[in-house]
């Protein structure tokens, strides 16, 4: 009788985790090897199987169209890349399988890239070690060897292009500048940094075109000095880094109307373009550009030329030099000229219309607000909430449980930094918070100012 009862509460927690109502939690420690046999054995009885979940893929060949992936092992091959690591015998690719088969020997095509890659080693993980396989199915999770992808790749046997559903990935929201120590720690951070974009999309490498600085982005000031800790540790590299910067953004207010020409001779052909219109506030992040050309003002030929122009202009805007987002553009009339228009042109045309209406949009700066929760025990509920209002925090809601009390609110990302240490002081280290990206706001006038004359003494020292 215990058995039969045993094997139905098991049957309903399996429903309702598969209904998305029940949520089972385990306790363990996988470096003291503490609770981890509970918790693969719970895997087993509690999550789905593939058999249990319907996917899609995304089919390349049709807009918006999707396609059923099935866990049938006969059917075309439909794998994602889900993980990559950088080990001693090369890179290390690691698959889901949604359909179809890989044989070791076989070909696989990258959806992404169109490159055609020959499957050498196949293994099956089992924690550090790895099992030599010759063949893998629909639902197994195996890596491969050789494989020059980036994390999120669909890979198929070329037969049907088709790639699942890409993961979402925040943009940064701090910054870093770093630079080396020596010149034998340039190349070990060059090394660092191809390997670790590869391995993590939210984690970016760049170099700023203005002041030749290398700088780094991701998604807090935890994630970046993990990665800073792994190039001294991992490449030996000499590594500084500069003091965390806020990722801000610049974004309209009101419409502005454009009608820019731009006209250059030089000699021969000159170039010659007109364009008319007006930029005004997009919903959420995005970028429009709408075509209301008419009778053939401006050539077909030539609307991707603007657009392109127009698009060239958000990733540095001329409040502050931060990326433009909400954006609209219409185009709704201009010239062109039968011998000097060209693309070039059309493009000049479209960045000249932009910078001479973008200061009449009433830009404004946003700030990245991140959502807190802090979690501490009840007698340091009043120093924890002080702590965030004093950060321009707003306090969501509070909720207590027996002796523990968790604090959510919003908070800029500008006021967070170091707030781990003042954290532990106020609380005598029994407080804990997690922080992530919620949204941007319009910063306050006094960030602005700052903001704005740091980019104009930046822009007349020439950096």
């Amino acid at each position: 009788a215990g058995g039969a009862d045993e094997a139905r509460i098991r049957a309903a927690i399996r429903q309702g985790v598969l209904a998305h109502r029940l949520l089972p939690v385990l306790i363990g420690s996988a470096y003291r090897n503490k609770g981890v046999q509970p918790l693969l054995d719970a895997v087993v009885e509690y999550l789905p199987d593939p058999l249990a979940i319907a996917h899609e893929a995304l089919d390349l060949t049709r807009e918006g169209a999707t396609v059923p992936v099935v866990p049938d092992p006969d059917r075309p091959l439909v794998a994602l890349a889900f993980k990559l690591e950088d080990g001693p015998y090369g890179q290390l690719t690691y698959l889901r399988m949604y359909q179809g088969r890989i044989a070791r020997g076989g070909t696989i095509v990258n959806a992404r890239t169109g490159r055609r890659s020959k499957v050498g080693r196949l293994v099956r993980m089992h924690a550090d070690e790895m099992e030599e396989i010759e063949e893998t199915t629909a639902g197994d999770i195996v890596a491969l060897f050789g494989i020059d992808c980036a994390s999120g790749d669909t890979f198929t046997d070329g037969t049907i292009a088709v790639s699942m559903s890409p993961i979402h990935v925040p943009a940064p929201v701090v910054r870093l500048t770093i630079r080396a120590g020596d010149n034998r720690s340039k190349e070990s951070i060059a090394k660092a940094l191809a390997r670790f974009t590869r391995e993590d999309p939210t984690f970016q490498a760049a170099v700023d075109e203005e002041t030749g600085e290398m700088i780094v982005a991701g998604m807090g000031e935890l994630h970046l000095d993990v990665y800073l800790e792994r190039m001294r540790r991992e490449y030996g590299a000499l590594v500084a880094a500069g003091a965390p910067q806020v990722a801000y953004r610049e974004a309209l207010t009101q419409r502005a109307a454009f009608d820019y020409t731009h006209r250059k001779q030089t000699g021969g052909s000159g170039q010659y373009g007109r364009v008319s219109g007006w930029l005004e506030p997009a919903a959420g992040e995005t970028f429009e550009f709408e075509n209301r050309v008419t009778g053939g003002r401006i050539p077909t030929e030539f609307i991707p030329s603007l657009e392109k122009g127009f698009r060239s202009m958000l990733d540095r805007g001329e409040l502050i030099g931060s990326p433009i987002i909400g954006l609209r553009v219409v185009v709704e009339d201009g010239k062109a000229h039968s011998v000097d228009s060209s693309d070039m042109a059309f493009q000049a045309a479209a960045r000249g219309a932009f910078r001479e209406a973008y200061p009449r949009a009433r830009p404004q700066v946003l700030e990245p607000v991140m959502k807190v929760a802090v979690e501490c025990p009840t007698e340091y509920q009043g120093e924890v909430l002080g702590g965030l209002i004093q950060r321009r925090g707003i306090i969501i809601g509070v909720v207590e449980d027996q002796s523990f009390a968790r604090v959510e609110a919003e908070v800029p990302l500008a006021e967070m930094f170091a707030y781990a240490t003042v954290l532990r002081s106020s609380t005598q280290g029994k407080g804990e918070f997690t922080m992530e990206f919620a949204r941007y706001s319009p910063a306050p006038p006094a960030v602005v100012e700052a903001r704005i004359k740091a980019y104009r003494e930046q822009r007349a020292a020439g950096r």
